[in-house]
């Protein structure tokens, strides 16, 4: 989930594996995300793609290495 700033300053959270695509606006961008919604936010795009960043290295950091070996037993 990432925080957005909504144009008349409210602030909401948004999941982020939702989003398809970020479209630059002048001083606003537009969220497009895979369910049809849209947002239009203050963040520009360079913001909006480093905060989904941040959340996907956070997200993959907290899962736990797979051992492919694990169980494995030589016969």
């Amino acid at each position: 989930m990432i925080q957005l700033t909504r144009l008349n300053g409210g602030t909401f959270v948004l999941n982020a594996e939702l989003i398809e695509c970020v479209e630059g606006s002048g001083d606003s961008s537009v969220v497009h995300l895979a369910t049809n919604n849209r947002y239009i936010v203050r963040e520009s795009v360079d913001e909006i793609a480093q905060k989904v960043i941040e959340y996907r290295k956070k997200v993959n950091s907290e899962k736990k290495a797979v051992n492919p070996i694990q169980g494995f037993e030589r016969k």
